[in-house]
């Protein structure tokens, strides 16, 4: 087989070659690895490649597979580890000089279960400094670049992991998502994130950002990222807010479809400035859950703005983490971060708890809303992607600096389980994504949507130019 059409194969069809001695892994872990060398200077998705120790790791599988041992559903399989998300003997830097030589001496929970499924981890991806923004650029990594379009963002802060699986560089990423930065990416670059309920998957070390942050999975395929979501599901003492297995299999059944469903479809939410063609394209994909069966409803207003609420939780976290280091370090540091970190320091304990009271009667009436609807729809993000480095588009949509934004912030609030699926590409060749929102503990139906509407409208064999 062609080694860019091994790069571009389903997680799925891999395990199952490994398996069946179709291919070896090290001949996958060998073209993803050249694929990276060959691609990923006109990207900058990858900080660092493990090269030597993804190739020991797949021939550790190749050895396992001739002994005729079990093996992990992800045996063999290449994936990559946002670089928010410690791993053990290798640098983690979050993005920021502070961390430049920080070389760990554990797993995260997800890392550690991607090992022991069998994954063949081959490096970090980029970051915007602790992950604090919608688009990847820092000092210390860089500007990092769409696969569909390198003078546009990938966004953020997901953003490398999310161009590394567009353009073949390892079929699965690890993502982390605390106010859209799965789903941000994944609408940018054209491929599936979902952001799981809170607590499904172990988050350690605690973020500065609290129980806004969640880690997922990110694939170009709902069956890659379910099998993905399988190893990665369940708890850990490391997070004492993860919760015991739910007895789902994420890996089967993802495609049963919409058929009886109860859909909300939102295009605004009451509040989004949203561009026509972004609009146009996630409406006629909406509408496409009609002819599978399911009832679907427009809901004009859903709720007011929860910018107020979720800006001074998120931004007093990041504040936290850095304010004592500007002394020593503010030259060194993102400039619009330092602005954001010192905007949100004179915020008042009080004005915090206010936020932290908001946001359970949010909670709640989402809740109720969801009595009514089984799924909700909406735009990923209100536009398409944008100049690469710019923390905004140059035109936003009125509003906060949230406003590009709008369908993402909410849910990272509630902690429902959120995806993004490809809902098409603009005239000029860019993804729109289409946001798929469940009950919390509904992360089952939410791929079992997204599974069936992407066989309605298959776009994993889409390859980016680059």
């Amino acid at each position: 087989m062609p080694s860019d059409d091994l790069c571009f194969a389903s997680a799925v069809d891999l395990a199952d070659w490994i398996r069946a001695k179709r291919v070896s892994p090290v001949e996958v872990t060998q073209a993803v690895l050249v694929r990276i060398e060959r691609v990923n200077p006109a990207l900058n998705a990858y900080c660092l490649v493990t090269a030597d120790a993804a190739l020991a790791a797949a021939r550790a599988v190749e050895a396992a597979i001739m002994r005729g041992e079990r093996l992990g559903p992800l045996a063999g399989v290449p994936v990559s580890i946002k670089d928010l998300v410690i791993t053990k003997g290798v640098r983690t830097t979050f993005g920021s000089w502070l961390y430049a030589d920080h070389v760990p001496d554990e797993d995260a929970p997800v890392v550690e279960r991607l090992r022991q499924g069998g994954a063949v981890i081959v490096g970090k991806t980029t970051t915007p400094e602790f992950g604090w923004k919608g688009d990847t650029a820092s000092p210390l990594l860089g500007i990092s670049r769409n696969p569909w379009d390198v003078s546009k963002s990938p966004g953020g802060s997901s953003g490398g992991a999310a161009a590394a699986v567009a353009a073949g560089l390892a079929p699965l990423a690890v993502g982390t998502d605390g106010g859209g930065s799965i789903r941000i990416p994944g609408s940018f670059c054209g491929v599936f994130g979902l952001k799981p309920t809170y607590g499904l998957v172990p988050v350690y070390p605690a973020p500065s950002t609290g129980t806004l942050s969640h880690a997922g999975p990110m694939a170009r395929t709902v069956g890659d990222a379910a099998l993905m979501l399988q190893a990665m599901a369940g708890p850990d003492d490391r997070d004492p807010l993860s919760f015991p297995k739910t007895g789902q299999d994420f890996s089967v059944g993802a495609a049963d479809g919409l058929r009886g469903l109860r859909v909300a479809w939102s295009p605004t939410f009451g509040y989004a400035n949203v561009d026509p063609e972004v609009r146009q394209l996630t409406e006629a994909l909406a509408r496409h859950c009609e002819g599978l069966g399911a009832l679907v409803e427009t809901i004009p207003q859903l709720f007011p703005d929860p910018d107020p609420i979720w800006a001074p939780l998120f931004y007093t976290g990041i504040a936290a983490r850095i304010l004592p280091r500007l002394p020593e370090w503010g030259d060194r540091i993102d400039p619009a971060l330092v602005r954001v970190a010192q905007e949100y320091a004179p915020l008042s304990a009080v004005k915090w708890q206010e936020a932290v009271t908001a946001r359970a009667a949010f909670i709640e009436s989402v809740r109720r809303f969801f009595e009514r609807f089984d799924l909700l729809l909406s735009p990923t993000l209100p536009v398409p992607p944008f100049t690469a480095g710019a923390e905004r588009p140059p035109a936003p949509p009125a509003g906060s600096r949230l406003a590009w934004v709008a369908f993402t912030y909410p849910f990272n609030l509630t902690g429902q389980p959120a995806a993004t699926i490809p809902a098409g590409w603009t005239s000029g060749g860019l993804p729109v994504g289409l946001q798929i929102v469940g009950r919390r503990l509904d992360d089952l139906r939410v791929l079992r949507a997204a599974a069936a509407l992407e066989a309605a409208a298959p776009w994993a064999q889409r390859r980016p130019p680059v």
